[in-house]
């Protein structure tokens, strides 16, 4: 102790000297240039260096963490590699502070080097910044709904696509991967199902460029391998992204209007930092594979129910005839010791992903730039040499003049993507090819027909569908402050996005015995569609202090144009195959489509914001749309919302409380609205059907004019609760919400006699979504080397028909039941199998004798999830954290009687429907066997559409496992190195015995499990 105060008082006196000279110093003129630095600055400089890295938790540096001598206030800030360099008195203590982190004071004790880790504070809330599109909002002062998640989160995540990283993560928001072929589509729902028109697409804003999400692909092209959705957020690279911003209610929404009724997506793209100049370079390879095969019978299985098939169909007698062996080859002429598991053949490959990035970074104060470029290489687990390439180049520029009153911010995105797959999905195959079907080769090494006895699956291999995908978003935005309270700014958007498609059938993909040539079979056909948008969004923000008020103003105007255009072809007929994608070699052209649209959008918006006392909060925004979708008279439409909020942990009352440390009451309510019905919907409109009569072009009416119909329009009510308490150790965030839509937009079905097939009007139906949302999350331990935080969300949606006047006469009364949802399915009832028929039995509703499509689907079933969420752990410990993230869903779907229902068909089918019906007596739940030769009732179709083809779908998933090493400094020479482990897709808890229980269709890819090793280096 009695050193201590040696030091203390050694240090005070230094401390007065040094401040003596400087004040000496300062006020002293002299005529000597080198005496222009203060006294202190002449006499500390003769004091050692400190230097060291800064970091968090899970060793990644920090730039921009203030660094200060405790006596004098004389600091430093890190730079983008966390390091500073700093003078002090080996005696003085140094203080460590950022925005976001819990400060921390160190004493120097002698040393040269000093390296902190620094915690997160999870207190400071004002640190946290929401992009809300227009503006930005402290997460203290939001009155909206707001999710959000960072790069942090995503690039943890071996995903390709943005949305896929989402999943689980956020409230509300629901995703589904369609299919587990690179390059295919998502899709999403915030907040439900709102029109009856089925879209469900968000408005995309990347970077503040409106983004279509709609996919231009034709399902005549890649329908058969990825249901025709393309989805154009491939073209993102996700580890380009900084954060995304999911808006949800009214107030977080209506600034966007009539485009913001589905929600918006709020992507934006990592920009260049200030500090010396920085290279990343990150690398990573992927393997993936199915993760569930189904159980389906084994050769001996199969063929016992076949030929019982055959014989209860009353075929039995020509089994043992030679004359029929054409007939039935699986049964008479293949090998019956042949078992192959099908699934492994076609697709239980391994498709491998090999990803690499760089990036280079830096600037000063005035000018930050960034560069990246990164190419990835995705195979799959189908038989060929199947890929999907992807090159995307990312830059950023930002600048600002000295007096930091004028801003520039550029950036662009381009992506170049190619897709080389197989036309057909295999997964159909794989679950329906007989265990006892023929060699795929010959022993020549050509494909084995068996005598013309089947189709040989990999024939698929020698059609062909390709893709090629070129996207260029780019983006400025200007500002200029005239005052200090009054800035000019102006976004300015051009996006263009190219998709180049087509198939090929040759005639070489199919068996011989049809006969088919190059000249009367082979075809191709192509789809060539371009998106161009611009976007122009001038502004003006002002904002203004009285007294205890804050004011916000922001008003301003947006100007956009898209153009589509769509042109599909086929052509027919070759004089050889090789000449196939030579359209001028063919014998016949069909235009199939032949589209070219113009949308044009202008409209005003305004938000004021009023903060007063920092705990009372209150937003209103308005927007006016103009949009050419409609006739005259219907074009413009006004939106708007209120939002308010009160921070009651702020008063005096609650002040002193050591349990609640943040509370927060909002809601908000408002209209926004849609005009997605396509462009000329409200015209006369016409096609040219490629078509001709005697030599005439043919010219067929598609549209019918009207003029009446307009705006659909959303109304959205939230009320919402946030908590923290211990010292915002727990958070806890709930919300209740209801969002009614009415006016519906909805092409009305017309009668064939009519020539049209629909009339584009407003239906008086109005549909409702609500729901809870709760998120929680904890931060468990918080210490100096190891953090446990947790993360927990869960939604609890319902959907509804309200109203639709005149349902029941209407061509909707067999598709919608008002007081269900809107995703409701009527099916059959069924009531099991007549135990002395062996016949599936159904309930006949009417009466009548008889099981008609109509009166007897009366039978209710929703596929809706009844609730959904997310949670995840993430431990860190000195260099290395692990995050482990689930995902849960409560559901239904479809089960194998969608597939197969009745036993004995050429087709493999799942082991359950062994347990079949066999003689009269039995008592099982699967139908007799059948061949499908006896005519009559089709009782495996009706079951297939039964409340017996529902499961319950409903899974657990571990969604996502990533461990990650931080290579300590004094290893790495100086660079930050990074080694991760990741895997997506690891493990799924479920009842559900079909292929996967939140995409369940036997006829598309599943998601694949993959696992991930990469590799980051920062230098």
């Amino acid at each position: 102790m009695k050193n201590n105060y040696k030091t203390k008082g050694r240090s005070l006196l230094f401390y007065i000297f040094c401040f003596s000279f400087s004040s000496l110093f300062t006020n002293a003129l002299t005529t000597t240039h080198d005496w222009h630095r203060t006294g202190w600055e002449y006499i500390c400089d003769q004091q050692p260096e400190v230097h060291g890295t800064i970091t968090d938790l899970s060793g990644m540096p920090l730039a921009g963490v203030h660094v200060v001598v405790q006596a004098t206030k004389q600091g430093v800030v890190s730079n983008i590699n966390g390091s500073y360099t700093t003078k002090a008195n080996p005696n003085d203590t140094l203080i460590f502070s950022a925005l976001g982190f819990i400060t921390q004071t160190i004493a120097i004790n002698n040393a040269s080097e000093i390296n902190v880790r620094l915690q997160e504070d999870v207190t400071q809330l004002d640190a946290v910044t929401l992009n809300a599109g227009y503006y930005t909002v402290k997460d203290k002062e939001r009155t909206g709904s707001i999710a959000k998640i960072s790069a942090k989160t995503i690039e943890k995540q071996p995903v390709n696509n943005p949305l896929s990283a989402m999943q689980g993560h956020l409230t509300g928001v629901n995703i589904v991967q369609q299919t587990g072929v690179p390059g295919g589509g998502y899709s999403i729902e915030i907040r439900g199902k709102n029109f009856i028109n089925g879209s469900t697409n968000p408005l995309y804003i990347i970077d503040g460029v409106p983004y279509g999400g709609q996919s231009l692909g034709a399902v005549e092209v890649s329908g058969q391998i990825n249901g025709g959705n393309i989805n154009p957020l491939n073209a993102m690279d996700p580890t380009s992204i900084e954060s995304i911003e999911v808006l949800k209610d009214a107030d977080a929404t209506a600034i966007y209007g009539s485009r913001a009724a589905n929600g918006v997506v709020l992507v934006t793209t990592k920009k260049g930092k200030a500090g010396k100049t920085q290279v990343k370079v990150n690398l990573s390879s992927t393997l993936g594979r199915v993760s569930h095969f189904l159980d389906l019978m084994n050769t001996e299985q199969y063929l016992e129910t076949r030929r019982e098939g055959v014989t209860n169909d009353g075929f039995g007698a020509f089994l043992d005839m030679p004359a029929f062996d054409f007939i039935w080859p699986d049964i008479k002429t293949w090998d019956s010791n042949r078992n192959i598991n099908w699934q492994k053949e076609l697709i239980g490959g391994t498709a491998y992903r090999n990803h690499g990035q760089l990036s280079i970074s830096g600037g000063n104060e005035q000018t930050q730039f960034l560069i990246s470029g990164g190419h990835q290489k995705e195979t799959t687990v189908f038989p060929g040499d199947s890929k999907y390439k992807k090159t995307a180049i990312h830059s950023s520029l930002n600048h600002q003049s000295l007096d930091k009153r004028f801003k520039i911010n550029l950036s662009t995105n381009y992506t170049v993507e190619h897709n080389k797959l197989p036309r057909t999905d295999f997964t159909s195959m794989a679950y329906r090819l007989e265990p006892n079907a023929p060699e795929l080769y010959d022993e020549a090494g050509n494909l084995n027909w068996e005598n013309n006895t089947w189709d040989n699956p990999l024939s698929s291999l020698k059609e062909d569908y390709q893709a090629n995908i070129n996207t260029l978003m780019a983006n400025a935005g200007v500002s200029y402050k005239f005052l200090p309270n009054l800035q000019f700014k102006t976004n300015l958007g051009y996006n263009n996005y190219g998709l180049e498609s087509y198939r090929t059938l040759p005639s070489s993909a199919r068996n011989p015995s049809f006969g088919f040539t190059p000249e009367n079979y082979s075809s191709i056909t192509t789809n060539s569609s371009k998106r161009t948008s611009w976007i122009v969004e001038p502004q003006l923000h002002w904002e203004s202090k009285f007294g205890d008020a804050t004011l916000n103003i922001l008003v301003g105007t947006t100007f956009q144009q898209q153009s589509t255009t769509q042109l599909v072809q086929k052509a027919t007929g070759f004089p050889n195959n090789s000449l196939i994608q030579n359209l001028s070699a063919a014998t016949t052209h069909e235009v199939r489509q032949d589209s070219d649209s113009e949308y044009n959008y202008h409209a005003l918006f305004g938000r004021i914001h009023v903060n007063w006392k920092d705990k009372y909060f209150l937003n209103v925004t308005g927007r006016r749309d103009g949009s050419s979708r409609f006739g005259s008279g219907k074009q413009f439409g006004n939106f708007g919302a209120v939002g308010v909020a009160w921070v009651f942990s702020e008063e005096d009352f609650l002040n002193d409380s050591n349990i609640l440390s943040f509370g927060k009451l909002r809601g908000s309510y408002g209209t926004t609205g849609s005009d997605n019905i396509g462009d000329y919907r409200f015209l006369d409109t016409y096609s040219v059907t490629g078509s001709d009569y005697n030599g005439t072009t043919i010219l067929e009416p598609t549209g019918i004019f009207n003029p009446l119909f307009g705006w659909e329009s959303n109304k959205k009510l939230e009320v919402a609760l946030e908590l923290g308490f211990l010292k915002d150790r727990i958070r806890l965030n709930t919300a209740w919400y209801k969002n009614q839509s009415s006016n519906q937009l909805i092409g009305m079905p017309l009668a064939a006699t009519t020539g049209f097939s629909e009339l584009t009007t407003n239906l008086k139906a109005t549909v409702e979504n609500r729901g809870f949302e709760i998120e929680l999350n904890t931060v468990n331990i918080q210490g100096n080397h190891f953090t446990w935080r947790t993360a927990f969300n869960i939604t609890v949606p319902k959907n509804e028909l309200m109203a639709f006047p005149g349902l029941e006469t209407s061509t909707f009364a067999n598709r919608f039941i008002i007081g269900e949802p809107l995703t409701v399915l009527r099916l059959y009832h069924a009531l099991g199998v007549n135990p002395e028929t062996g016949i599936y039995e159904f309930e006949d509703y009417n009466g009548d004798g008889n099981i008609s499509s109509v009166e007897d689907r009366q039978w209710l079933e929703d596929f809706a999830p009844e609730f959904y969420g997310g949670f995840g752990n993430t431990f860190s410990y000195k260099n290395i954290s692990l995050d482990v993230f689930f995902q849960f869903k409560k559901q239904k779907a479809y089960n194998y009687f969608s597939f197969q229902a009745i036993p004995g068909y050429r087709r493999n089918a799942p082991v359950e429907l062994l347990d079949r019906w066999q003689e009269e007596g039995d008592n099982h739940p699967i139908q007799k066997a059948s061949a499908g030769l006896s005519g009559g009732l089709d009782t495996g179709q009706l079951q297939a559409s039964s409340s017996a083809a529902v499961a319950d779908a409903s899974f657990i998933r571990l969604r996502n496992v990533s461990l990650n090493y931080h290579v300590p400094k004094h290893l790495s020479h100086g660079m930050d190195i990074n080694l991760y482990l990741q895997g997506q897709n690891l493990l799924t808890i479920t009842g559900y015995n079909g292929p996967d229980p939140e995409q369940p269709s036997y006829l598309i890819l599943p998601p694949l499990r993959q696992i991930t090793l990469g590799l980051q280096l920062v230098f």
